[in-house]
């Protein structure tokens, strides 16, 4: 252990018979589940004092204490790949990040992802992600356009990470999906959870499935789709591709959910549009919006919109 200031939970009525790891997962979303995971079994995380497992089950009233361990050594290599920054000053960066940019490197993948591109541009990330996600407070889907912040020092990681577990971060986004939809407004609050045998994909299911709320408006339709304006109340992965395929009107483009609907594009339609948060050390509330990109609007073109 170090000698930081440990984070600290007590575990609610509400919370109580998750897993350790679930019940981490859902109050840090910056850390991954794989991170607490590993800290768990490294003793950096405790329960009521004692070291334990990721799948001890807490109950109300348990203490959860967190301490960052020792900053790793970061073995990502700085790479000149050119970045859209919408907005950077000493804390923080928001990217408009390109389709087809992986966020963070991988097992099946160390180089040419946005953490690389990100060491070519500056010289100081956060370390609370570990060694491999430097910075990364959220995350995007690989085909997945639009507006990501990233944390330059622990400070604003820890901050940043709040907002995003107490829901106060706006997330909208918009999405090209197949076919016109009955009702211009709604809101789809389907629980979501892990497929039983597609492991890389989620589906809507009460068997386990957490909490999970999108609201949505459209904007303009055709015969064929529509443009539509998502508002995420949660975080889950995966979510508004999930849902938007429960409710019948697939994002276009997304091979994983809706393969019939992806022929002739280069990617899903899905576009992280604006992002609203506090500074995380001046607390001013800040907007930021990543216009549509040409293959976008191409796309919205050839639906007839």
């Amino acid at each position: 252990m170090n000698d930081s200031k440990p984070i600290e939970f007590v575990v609610t009525e509400n919370d109580a018979k998750l897993r350790l790891d679930q019940f981490l997962a859902k109050r840090l979303p910056g850390y991954s589940r794989s991170r607490l995971q590993q800290l768990i079994r490294s003793g950096f995380i405790r329960l009521n004092e004692q070291t334990t497992r990721p799948r001890q089950i807490v109950r109300g009233g348990d203490t959860i204490s967190l301490t960052e361990p020792p900053v790793e050594k970061i073995d990502v290599q700085p790479e000149p790949i050119p970045l859209e920054i919408i907005f950077e000053d000493h804390d923080i960066i928001v990217i408009n990040k390109p389709a087809g940019l992986t966020v963070h490197p991988g097992a099946g993948q160390r180089q040419h992802t946005l953490v690389n591109a990100l060491f070519g541009h500056c010289t100081t990330l956060s370390g609370i992600g570990g060694k491999e996600r430097p910075g990364i407070v959220h995350r995007l889907d690989k085909e997945t356009s639009g507006c990501l912040v990233v944390a330059k020092n622990d400070m604003a990681h820890r901050e940043l990470s709040k907002q995003f577990a107490t829901r106060t971060v706006e997330k909208i986004y918009l999405a090209l999906v197949a076919g016109k939809l009955r009702k211009a407004a709604g809101v789809i609050e389907e629980k979501i959870g892990r497929h039983p045998v597609y492991r890389q994909r989620m589906r809507v299911t009460s068997l386990r499935g957490r909490t999970a709320k999108t609201e949505y408006r459209v904007i303009r339709s055709s015969d064929k789709a529509s443009l539509i304006e998502c508002r995420l109340h949660t975080g889950r992965t995966h979510q508004i591709r999930v849902h938007l395929h429960h409710l019948g009107h697939a994002v276009l483009g997304d091979k994983v959910y809706a393969a019939r609907f992806a022929k002739n594009l280069p990617r899903q339609m899905l576009h992280a549009w604006k992002l609203g948060f506090r500074h995380p050390r001046i607390g001013e509330w800040k907007n930021f919006e990543a216009p549509l990109p040409a293959d976008f609007q191409q796309a919205v073109r050839a639906v007839g919109m």
